[in-house]
């Protein structure tokens, strides 16, 4: 493995909170198209009918499925400047304290990939990389990046279960009730992506601060 070398996050920081804010800018969307759907399909499970309502319901499923297509485009462009993001983080991380790091640099990528670890690796990473950016002596709380983690796996299964939801159901109540199970998902995805745009925005800052400053701590003078 080559030696770490210190590299400024704040170039590709921006870029994946730009990822970021368009992965929130789809979910609103989205959620929007899921409620039309939602409000289609419960007229339909009320017992309407009619060509009116049929144009609806075709223009809301037309409009599901667009937004499901850009969500999952955003989603795709997010991770992959986010990921450049987090390696080069974690790299840095590895300058100013190259032996507090419980997993190998590999797994700042491989971690997100790889079945039932990426439920708790990525965020063993994270924390590790939070604590050695942050400043010396200075305690470093959690909270954020555990709120962020928390959210990003509810949003993840509640998401799951509304897919599966939604291929299985064949009434127009079961498709309303996936509907909502996928609205509350993408509430939560929405969420979770605002939560990752802090994390990014304070760790990118910490390092940066702690470049300026130097990854050694300066001495104290003796007298």
């Amino acid at each position: 493995m080559t030696q770490a070398r210190l590299r400024s996050p704040v170039g590709l920081g921006r870029a994946a909170v730009a990822g970021l804010c368009l992965v929130i800018a789809t979910d609103l969307f989205g959620l929007w198209a899921d409620y039309v759907l939602y409000d289609v399909t419960g007229d339909l499970a009320g017992g309407g009918y009619g060509a009116p309502l049929l144009e609806r319901a075709d223009r809301a499923d037309l409009l599901y499925g667009t937004a499901a297509l850009l969500q999952g485009t955003a989603l795709l462009t997010s991770a992959v400047l986010f990921l450049c993001w987090f390696y080069r983080v974690r790299v840095n991380a590895e300058v100013f304290q190259p032996f507090a790091h419980s997993k190998k640099r590999g797994w700042a990528i491989g971690a997100w990939f790889t079945p039932v670890v990426n439920l708790w690796f990525p965020r063993r990473i994270t924390l590790d990389i939070w604590e050695a950016s942050g400043p010396w002596g200075a305690p470093r709380p959690h909270g954020l990046v555990n709120a962020w983690w928390t959210l990003w796996i509810v949003s993840l299964v509640a998401g799951r279960v509304g897919y599966v939801r939604h291929r299985d159901a064949e009434t127009a109540r079961e498709i309303q009730d996936a509907v909502g199970q996928v609205m509350f998902a993408d509430a939560l995805d929405l969420l979770a992506a605002a939560l990752a745009v802090l994390v990014v925005l304070r760790l990118t800052r910490m390092q940066h601060e702690k470049a300026l400053r130097g990854p050694v701590p300066a001495e104290s003078p003796v007298g």
